[in-house]
C-alpha cells in the first residue's frame, strides 16, 4: 500500500495529540529522516553564526487552529487527487463534496468527515500505478480477497484513522459508525460483528 505525501499530510491533520495509533511507511520514513537530521545537527560543532541571536529575532510562525489545518489539508488533498488522476478518469464525487465543505467555511467536524470519506473512497475505488503514481478505477475484487494481508491492512488503517478522529472530537461516534458501516464494512460483505472479529 502506497500513500502520497499529500495523503500522509491529511492523515496527520489531527496531530495535535502526540499519540499516534498507527503510521504509514512514508510517515515512518519521514520521521526517521527528521530524527537522523536532528542527531546530525546535535552532534556537529556549532559556529559563531549558528550561535547568534538572529533566530530569536525572527517572528514566530503563527499557530494554526484545527479548522485552519483541516482547510489546508482539504485543499492539498483535493489538488493531489486531481493531479494524480489518469487521463480520462473522473474524480470521485467525494472530491466535490470536500470542495463544497471547504468553500462553505464548514466547521471542523464537517471538514474532517469529508476528508475521511475521500480517503476511504480513494483507497477502495482506485488503483495507483506503481510507475507513474496515477490513479485509475480499480477492478479489484475485495470480497474474494479478504485474506490478503494488504487488504486487511488497508481496511485497518482507514478504520483506525476514523477512531483517531473520534478520540480527537473531530467526528461524532454515530457519524463515524455510519461512515465505517457504509463505506468500509459493507464492502467486505460482513456484519459489523464479523468485521470487528476480522
Amino acid at each position: 500500500m502506497f500513500f502520497s505525501s499529500a495523503l500522509i499530510a491529511v492523515m496527520a491533520l489531527a496531530s495535535s495529540s502526540p499519540a499516534q495509533s498507527f503510521s504509514t511507511p512514508g510517515a515512518l520514513q519521514m520521521q526517521r529522516c527528521r530524527t537522523t537530521s536532528s542527531l546530525y545537527t546535535a552532534s556537529r560543532p556549532t559556529s559563531a553564526l549558528e550561535m547568534s541571536d538572529f533566530g530569536t529575532a525572527m517572528p514566530e510562525k503563527p499557530q494554526q487552529s484545527m479548522r485552519e489545518k483541516l482547510m489546508e489539508s482539504a485543499t492539498t488533498f483535493i489538488a493531489d487527487i486531481e493531479a494524480r488522476l489518469a487521463d480520462g478518469v473522473d474524480p470521485p464525487p467525494e472530491v466535490q463534496a470536500l470542495k463544497e465543505a471547504r468553500d462553505a467555511d464548514s466547521d471542523e467536524k464537517t471538514l474532517a468527515l469529508r476528508i475521511y470519506e475521500l480517503m476511504i473512497e480513494q483507497g477502495m475505488t482506485y488503483d495507483v500505478d506503481a510507475e507513474t503514481g496515477k490513479l485509475s478505477p480499480t477492478q479489484f475484487d475485495i470480497i474474494n480477497n479478504l485474506d490478503v494481508p494488504e487488504v486487511k491492512a488497508e481496511f485497518a488503517h482507514l478504520y483506525q484513522y476514523g477512531m483517531q478522529l473520534i478520540s480527537r472530537d473531530l467526528l461524532d461516534v454515530d457519524v463515524a459508525k455510519e461512515c465505517v458501516k457504509t463505506r468500509l464494512i459493507e464492502r467486505t460483505g460482513k456484519t459489523p460483528e464479523e468485521f470487528d472479529a476480522w
